[in-house]
């Protein structure tokens, strides 16, 4: 949740955070049009300036790899088998687990998304999820959207992934395109990066300016 803090404010706050181990991201720094500053980790959208952002070390990225890897080995054999049952490539829906929840079941966003697939509770009632915490449960009801989303926009993955994380009426108001929201462009990049990494060969990228 942002932060509404002075300026002098701004260095003390880092400090507690790095101190307490608390800081897992990046922390932003934001002006509002009354010229309040606040910090969040995560990126936000209106009628705000961007003044800075904190690169925050979030442990060894030993430490960090091994979670991953320890969160694939757990939750692997779900996600394989959902895609199968939804017809999605495995390493897609793997690439969207990893961006949104670092295969943390447990892991709740500022905007209140929650589980494996950081599913909101409007997405949830959609797709019948009834407990967000239980990762069968989250994992069915994202990959259901997910392929819902690929459908909707002729099984053009950028634009799935860019509503995954706007909404589709965000990409719909745009003229089908991904919104022009940082955020949606570097989730956008990072998921298809990850894709790349882990899935068939010659899977691509499209860049931003190709839309």
């Amino acid at each position: 949740m942002p932060l509404p803090l002075r300026r002098h404010a701004v260095p003390a706050l880092l400090l507690c955070l790095c101190a307490a181990g608390a800081a897992s991201a990046d922390i932003y720094k934001y002006r509002d049009v009354y010229g309040r500053i606040h910090l969040t980790d995560q990126p936000m959208s209106g009628q705000v300036t961007l003044l800075k952002v904190y690169r925050m070390a979030a442990g060894s990225p030993r430490k960090a790899g091994n979670a991953l890897k320890q969160g694939r080995r757990t939750y692997g054999a779900m996600i394989d088998r959902v895609a199968k049952q939804l017809d999605l490539h495995p390493e897609l829906l793997h690439a969207v687990v990893r961006a949104e929840s670092a295969y943390n079941p447990r892991a709740v966003s500022s905007k209140g998304a929650v589980g494996l697939m950081q599913l909101m509770p409007a997405t949830a009632d959609r797709f019948g999820v009834t407990n967000r915490e239980d990762p069968q449960q989250n994992l069915n009801g994202g990959a259901r959207y997910l392929r819902e989303l690929l459908g909707m926009f002729d099984n053009d993955l950028t634009l799935a992934l860019a509503a995954y994380n706007a909404g589709e009426n965000a990409v719909i108001r745009y003229g089908n395109k991904v919104p022009p929201y940082s955020e949606t462009q570097n989730y956008v990049r990072k998921v298809q990066r990850f894709y790349r990494e882990g899935g068939p060969p010659g899977t691509a990228e499209i860049t931003m300016s190709e839309r």
